[in-house]
C-alpha cells in the first residue's frame, strides 16, 4: 500500500508584479508532463503538512504550501531562498483562467524563465504554462477546441486515442508526453 505525498503548491504571500521574471528553470524542462485533470486538495492553512524533499543539499522537510514574497525586488520563499530552490514546485496550469505565469525563453533552445502574466495577489497560487512561442518550439499544441458531452459540459478530446480531458492543458500535455498513438506528430485540430 503506497501513501501519497500531499500536493505542493506555491502561493504569493505578497503582490507579485506583472512582468516579473523568475529563473532560469534548472534541469530538463518538461512542464506539464505530470499534469492531471484533478487538483489534489492542499491544506488551506499555511505550512501544516510536510514531507521529505530530496534536493541538491540533502533531504529536508518541505511544506505542502510554499509562500513566496517580494524582498528587495526578488521573489523569495519563507526561508529567504531564491526561486532556483523552489521554482520546480510551481504547478502547471490546467487552463488559462488559473494561469498566473508563462514559461518563456529569450532564444529558441535557450534558458527558460517564468514571467508573471499579471499582478498576482496575496494568497493566489502560482501556476505556469508555455508561452505560444515556447510551446511551438517544444511542439506542444497551442490551442485545444472543446466539445460538449451529453451533460453539456466542456470536454477536450485527443483525436488520436479518443481519451477525454476536462481541461485544455491536460489534453495538450497528454498529446505531447503520453499519447502512444500520436507518435510525435503535431496535434490534429478538428473544427466541427
Amino acid at each position: 500500500q503506497s501513501s501519497r505525498a500531499p500536493a505542493i503548491s506555491v502561493s504569493a504571500e505578497s503582490c507579485i508584479p506583472a512582468g516579473l521574471r523568475l529563473g532560469p528553470v534548472p534541469g530538463i524542462f518538461k512542464l506539464g508532463k505530470y499534469l492531471s485533470d484533478r487538483r489534489e486538495p492542499g491544506p488551506k492553512k499555511k505550512l501544516f503538512a510536510r514531507f521529505l524533499f530530496f534536493s541538491r543539499v540533502g533531504v529536508t522537510a518541505v511544506p505542502s504550501v510554499f509562500q513566496v514574497r517580494m524582498v528587495r525586488g526578488e521573489l523569495v520563499d519563507e526561508a529567504g531562498s531564491s526561486a532556483l530552490e523552489w521554482i520546480g514546485l510551481i504547478r502547471a496550469a490546467r487552463n488559462s483562467q488559473e494561469q498566473t505565469l508563462e514559461a518563456v525563453a529569450d532564444l529558441p533552445g535557450g534558458q527558460i524563465f517564468y514571467r508573471a502574466l499579471r499582478d498576482v495577489q496575496p494568497g493566489e497560487e502560482l501556476t505556469v504554462w508555455y508561452s505560444n512561442p515556447l510551446a511551438q518550439w517544444f511542439d506542444i499544441p497551442v490551442t485545444a477546441t472543446p466539445t460538449h458531452d451529453e451533460k453539456g459540459e466542456e470536454r477536450y478530446i485527443c483525436w488520436y486515442c479518443w481519451r477525454t480531458f476536462k481541461y485544455p492543458n491536460s489534453l495538450k500535455a497528454h498529446v505531447h508526453f503520453h499519447c502512444a498513438l500520436s507518435h510525435g506528430r503535431p496535434f490534429l485540430h478538428h473544427d466541427h
